[in-house]
C-alpha cells in the first residue's frame, strides 16, 4: 500500500531514526540484495560565469571577475581524454548561465566529444536548459532535441534544491521556479531522454517543505516513468552569500531513509559520500541507499563551498565491502559493468 503524504510525514518527523533506517534498508535489500553500484565519471563545469546569482552558490563569478573563466572545447575534450583513459563511462557537463554563449556552442561542444569518444553525456541542468531555450528564443522541446540529437543523453537532477517556490525565491530569485523545473523534466522525459531528480536539505525548509518537493518528484515519475534514481545532498554554507549552518548527519540519515520509503516508483536512491564524507556515505548503505553515486574525476562546485573529500576505485570498493555489499561498477543506465566480488584480481 502507498504511504500517502501525511502518514509520510508523522513517520518522517517521529519515527525512531534507527527504525526509519531499518526500514528504509529491508526495502533496499528486497529490490538489490548484496550489490551497491557506482560510476566513474567526471564533473567538467564548462564556466563559473552566472546571471542567476544564487545566495547558497560559492562557485558562481561575475562575467568581469579575476576568477571567471570558460574551458575551450580543446580543454574539454582534454578533461574527456583524461576521464576515458581512468576507465570513465559518463561526463557531467555543468556550469553557470553565461550570457555570452549561444546554443551552437553547447550543440559543437557536444558534437565534438561524440565525434571523438565513446562515453555517455549526462549533463546540464534544467536550470541550463531552459536559459538556453530562453536564448535561443526556442521552445524547451525544440532545445532538448537539438541538444539530443547533437549527443545529449540524459539529464542530471540539478537545480531543484527543494521545490517550494517560497524556499527558492528566499534563497535563489533569479533561478527558475519548482513548474519550470518539471517542466523541463517532464518534456525530456518526453522524448525519452531519461533524468535523475535531487533534493538539497539544510535551506531552512520544514521537513514537511521536503515531503513536498518528494511529492512532487513521485507524481511525476507516475505520468513518465523518466526518473531513474533520488538523489540527496546538503547545502555547503561555506563561502556562500546565504550562510548558515550545515544540517547534521542524522538529518541527512533520517532524510535518506524516508527517499527510500516514499518513493516507491523511482529505483534506484543514491547516498551521498560528496558532502558528507566516506564514513557517513558509508553508513548510507544501512539506511536505502543501493549506490554511492560517482567516482568523480573531478568536483568544483561543492569544494568551492570548502567540502572536499577524495575518491578512488579502490577506496569506494573496500568502502562498500565494509558495509557488507558486494561493490559493482555501473553505467549511466544502472546497468552493472563488472563486480567486484573478490573473485578477480584486477579491481584496481
Amino acid at each position: 500500500m502507498r504511504l500517502t503524504e501525511d502518514a509520510a510525514l508523522k513517520f518522517f518527523a517521529e519515527g525512531d531514526l534507527l527504525e526509519l533506517g531499518k526500514n528504509a534498508d529491508a526495502i533496499r535489500k528486497k529490490k538489490f540484495g548484496d550489490v551497491t553500484t557506482f560510476i566513474i565519471d567526471r564533473n567538467i563545469n564548462y564556466t563559473n560565469i552566472c546571471a542567476n546569482e544564487c545566495k547558497f552558490c560559492a562557485f558562481w563569478r561575475p562575467k568581469n571577475h579575476r576568477d571567471a573563466y570558460l574551458l575551450t572545447h580543446e580543454e574539454i575534450l582534454q578533461k574527456v581524454r583524461e576521464t576515458v583513459d581512468a576507465g570513465g563511462t559518463q561526463l557531467m557537463i555543468q556550469g553557470g548561465l553565461n550570457p555570452d554563449l549561444p546554443l551552437k556552442y553547447y550543440e559543437d561542444m557536444l558534437k565534438t566529444i561524440k565525434k571523438n569518444f565513446d562515453i555517455t553525456i549526462h549533463s546540464f541542468t534544467a536550470t541550463e536548459i531552459l536559459y538556453f531555450a530562453s536564448r535561443a528564443g526556442l521552445s524547451i522541446l525544440e532545445t532538448l532535441k537539438r541538444l539530443q540529437a547533437a549527443g545529449l543523453d540524459s539529464l542530471p537532477g540539478g537545480g531543484a534544491e527543494i521545490l517550494v517556490d517560497d524556499i527558492r525565491k528566499k534563497i535563489s530569485p533569479k533561478k527558475i521556479m519548482t513548474d519550470d523545473w518539471l517542466n523541463v523534466m517532464r518534456t525530456a522525459h518526453s522524448i525519452g531522454m531519461k533524468s535523475t531528480a535531487t533534493m538539497v536539505i539544510g535551506f531552512g525548509e520544514t521537513l514537511a517543505q521536503r515531503l513536498e518537493h518528494m511529492q512532487k518528484i513521485r507524481d511525476l515519475q507516475d505520468e513518465t516513468g523518466g526518473f531513474r534514481a533520488f538523489i540527496t545532498w546538503t547545502y555547503q554554507p561555506l563561502n556562500t552569500i546565504l550562510g548558515g549552518k550545515k544540517v547534521s548527519a542524522q538529518d541527512y540519515m533520517r532524510t535518506l531513509a524516508m527517499t527510500r520509503i516514499f518513493f516507491d516508483n523511482v529505483e534506484h536512491i543514491q547516498g551521498s559520500w560528496v558532502t558528507q564524507g566516506e564514513r557517513i556515505g558509508q553508513l548510507t548503505l544501512a539506511f536505502g541507499a543501493d549506490d554511492l553515486g560517482s567516482i568523480m574525476l573531478e568536483e568544483n562546485v561543492v569544494r568551492a563551498a570548502g567540502t572536499s573529500f577524495e575518491m578512488s576505485t579502490r577506496k569506494m570498493i573496500d568502502l562498500i565491502r565494509a558495509a557488507g555489499q558486494i561493490p559493482a561498477q555501473r553505467n549511466t543506465r544502472y546497468e552493472v559493468l563488472k563486480k567486484f566480488d573478490g573473485s578477480s584480481d584486477d579491481e584496481t
